[in-house]
């Protein structure tokens, strides 16, 4: 049967993305006389909830991205002959209804230790969220994105969003995050010489390279520069696309601006002459996208929409160096008319600006739909959002800063403007480029802003990866503050992430140890390589896109801002140094093992007292265990690998070593030295 459906009047609609209460829905079967097929042996003792498991992985979900014409057959696995009925149990949000689908045992795992049960839910054009019930007549469990539970779940349910699609190479790339500045010099005669212009009081200062962090007085860190360029970038592709294997760019601003930073936009429509040209940027984007030099590859650019620099000929409070606006900008008259793009409490000083709290970057007044700002930054053809996507620059997506603050108003205005505006955004970014990707800054959980496919794709994982990560391993947060998790809640606090996202977005979200707005991770976890090394293992084998900020493949270390935007280091660039050669080898086995890139995540082991973590990769050409060791001893771990369906007497090796193992009884136990891990593959065909 295919979705009876049970009507709740009177309950609300979605509470959020993944949140939502209902009756039982085996008693409204029972009272509306549905049904339901049993299994002529099933058994009447506990169900095995540990054995219970789908996700959206390939071998769970038939189709991750469906269209509305496409209906969806979803999977569970439980234990062999453990449940006489499996249901599934679905919202759609088309009718304020649940909906009931009988499902039929279909198949038995390789080892005989499962059972899959499938059902398959009708097509639509809806947005829908499903879990799964299991009974073996004794018992009744439920079972969902936030796992097992013993009385009827409500919230953290699957998705099922028709017609959102992420882009393919995203999920299959690996993304380096370039702060320009501070990455490579390749043309000197645009760099920015001392005492060249002045800017907020502070006079330009020209630093050599290899000074590494910036020795300016106080307050004037952002007047700072090193002379990283595009040409720089572009001149180092070799490495970033060869040595490293890196196939997507995300650069940091790089429109003209006063900072090195480049965060207070002066104009949209040029390349800061101390980065190049259009020229330079154009020749950039083409080489990334070359197979000639490595790995066809992809860019995207920072889009800083909250607001602009007052410098920049809208606002025109300040000037710089020897920029000349032809326009009357609002903070000079209120007969510009740029006046309205800008929130004045009190004409021309007291203004909106970010954070309300930095003068030198007044923030935009997006104000309705249609409006002047709305139409010159996103929704025009030849708005800021579009002319870099379309011919011929055609990047292929933006990373938008702030993205959550884009109110109307400019001071903080409703969420239902800010999401109206990043709606029409993304309209606007598809329309220009169908494959783009739309990358949100955010640091919570960032479920309201993809909005069953209507705005973001992903976003910058802080939530969901960096900040658990350094908790667990280096024992404060993402910024250095205190914070401190043991394996199970670093565990914990991963599946409750994964449950706000579904799961082609939590395949596009960056994975980063850290960014141009945190402490470096070595620096974090105490100088401590070996612990950066360890991250990357989980790095570039967790769901999700690894994003390395420049320096992170060799432990460059540095505190807040501006420490954590120190100079590349050109001598560690090499594969003769082992943090290098770490990431290369990384990047060679996701990209070899699709399992690491979407397939499903299954936890295996979480041991706080000798603190070891293991989890499963999985899909149905390869199965993966990766076993990290977060503690200073070496460590004997024995991982359940029959829970990824591996037999007795089969192979499976260590693609970091190429130390080879033999399953034993369901298990295989390797001694794992501290703070590192093991990579254990195994085809799903070879059963040796």
């Amino acid at each position: 049967m295919n979705g009876q459906a049970i009507g709740v009047p009177s309950m609300h609609r979605l509470l959020r993305a993944r949140s939502w209460r209902r009756p039982l829905i085996p008693l409204a079967a029972a009272l509306l006389g549905i049904s339901t097929p049993a299994m002529a042996s099933g058994p009447n003792g506990n169900i095995h909830g540990r054995e219970l498991f789908s996700d959206q992985g390939t071998l769970f979900d038939s189709n991750a991205q469906p269209s509305p014409s496409d209906p969806v057959t979803l999977t569970l696995r439980t234990a062999h002959h453990d449940v006489s009925r499996a249901n599934l149990e679905y919202y759609d949000t088309a009718d304020g209804a649940f909906h009931y689908v009988q499902m039929h045992l279909s198949s038995r795992d390789p080892a005989g230790k499962f059972d899959y049960w499938q059902g398959t839910i009708r097509a639509s054009a809806s947005a829908k969220h499903y879990r799964f019930e299991v009974s073996n007549g004794s018992q009744t469990l439920w079972y969902n994105a936030d796992g097992v539970s013993a009385s009827e779940p409500a919230a953290g349910d699957f998705f099922i969003i028709p017609g959102f699609d992420t882009p393919d190479w995203m999920k299959d790339g690996v993304m380096y995050e370039i702060f320009v500045d501070r990455f490579f010099d390749g043309n000197r005669n645009n760099d920015v010489k001392t005492g060249q212009y002045t800017y907020a009081g502070c006079a330009t200062e020209q630093h050599a390279w290899r000074s590494g962090v910036p020795a300016a007085k106080p307050g004037c860190n952002a007047e700072v520069f090193f002379g990283g360029d595009l040409s720089g970038i572009d001149q180092k592709l070799g490495y970033l696309k060869q040595t490293l294997g890196v196939n997507i760019l995300y650069l940091t601003p790089i429109f003209a601006a006063p900072s090195n930073h480049k965060y207070d936009t002066r104009d949209y429509y040029t390349v800061d002459p101390a980065f190049g040209t259009a020229i330079d940027l154009r020749k950039l984007i083409a080489d990334v996208h070359s197979s000639a030099n490595g790995p066809e590859g992809y860019i995207i650019l920072d889009g800083v929409f909250n607001h602009t620099g007052d410098s920049d000929c809208w606002f025109g409070r300040q000037t710089y160096g020897t920029f000349i606006c032809s326009m009357t900008g609002a903070y000079l008259s209120r007969s510009s008319r740029y006046y309205s793009w800008y929130t004045f409490q009190s004409w021309p000083n007291q203004y909106s600006s970010f954070a309300n709290a930095v003068p030198t970057m007044p923030k935009l007044n997006f104000g309705a739909t249609g409006s002047a700002v709305r139409e010159q930054i996103y929704a025009a053809p030849n708005s800021v959002v579009q002319t870099y996507l379309r011919a011929p620059y055609a990047i292929d997506g933006w990373r938008l800063d702030s993205a959550q603050m884009l109110d109307a108003d400019g001071r903080g205005g409703s969420d239902a403007t800010n999401h109206q505006i990043m709606r029409q955004l993304r309209s606007s970014v598809l329309s220009a480029n169908p494959n783009a990707e739309i990358l949100g800054e955010f640091w919570g959980d960032p479920a309201p802003w993809l909005d069953n496919g209507r705005q973001w794709d992903g976003a910058m994982n802080y939530n969901g990866f960096t900040n658990p990560l350094s908790e667990w391993l280096c024992g404060v947060n993402e910024h250095g503050k205190p914070g401190s998790l043991d394996v199970a809640r670093f565990d914990a606090a991963l599946r409750a992430a994964r449950a706000d996202v579904p799961m082609n977005a939590l395949e596009t979200m960056s994975n980063e140890l850290g960014t141009h707005d945190t402490p470096r991770f070595t620096t974090r976890c105490g100088g401590d390589l070996a612990m950066t090394e360890l991250a990357m293992i989980f790095q570039f084998t967790y769901i999700g896109t690894p994003t390395i900020y420049y320096g992170d493949e060799y432990g460059m270390r540095g505190a807040g801002d501006p420490y954590d935007r120190r100079t590349f280091d050109w001598s560690k660039a090499t594969l003769s140094d082992p943090p290098v050669a770490l990431v290369h080898k990384l990047i060679v086995i996701r990209r070899t093992y699709s399992a690491l890139r979407t397939g499903s995540f299954l936890t295996l082991i979480t041991d706080d007292a000798d603190d070891v973590y293991a989890y499963g990769r999985f899909d149905a050409s390869t199965r993966i265990a990766v076993v990290l060791n977060g503690g200073a001893g070496t460590q004997s771990v024995t991982v359940p690998v029959w829970q990824l369906s591996m037999t007795h007497g089969s192979t499976v090796t260590d693609l970091l070593s190429g130390t080879a193992y033999t399953v034993s009884n369901g298990n295989v136990t390797v001694r794992v030295p501290g703070r590192s891990g093991v990579i254990l593959e195994q085809w799903a065909t070879r059963q040796e």
